[in-house]
């Protein structure tokens, strides 16, 4: 059974440590070697990083290291943010699955 991986900003580490799951902590600058050291791992089926990491990459960059890895990768939406940017994700999400951009409305 593959395992799922959070990784976020350290400041939500008590949460994901209190729930016993794999959690590793990046600051935006370590996120590619934290992500090509998720990805080498063949125990890892599902990584799930943090909105503002995922950003913090942009979405080429994101894209062409997701591309090579055969987990599914998702994004988290960051703590205290607004419904919007939660609606943001999930448009980031259907675009990379996707492969082109979608228009979600409420």
């Amino acid at each position: 059974m593959k395992e799922v991986v959070f990784v976020t900003l350290p400041d939500a580490d008590p949460g994901f440590g209190l729930a016993g799951v794999r959690h590793l902590l990046a600051e935006p600058a370590q996120v590619p070697d934290v992500l090509q050291a998720v990805f080498a791992d063949p125990e890892v089926g599902v990584l799930a990083l943090e909105e503002s990491l995922a950003e913090s990459l942009g979405e080429k960059q994101l894209q062409a290291l997701s591309r090579r890895w055969r987990g599914v990768l998702v994004t988290l939406p960051t703590p205290g943010q607004a419904l919007a940017a939660e609606a943001d994700a999930l448009q980031r999400m259907v675009q990379r699955a996707l492969g082109y951009h979608v228009r979600l409305e409420r």
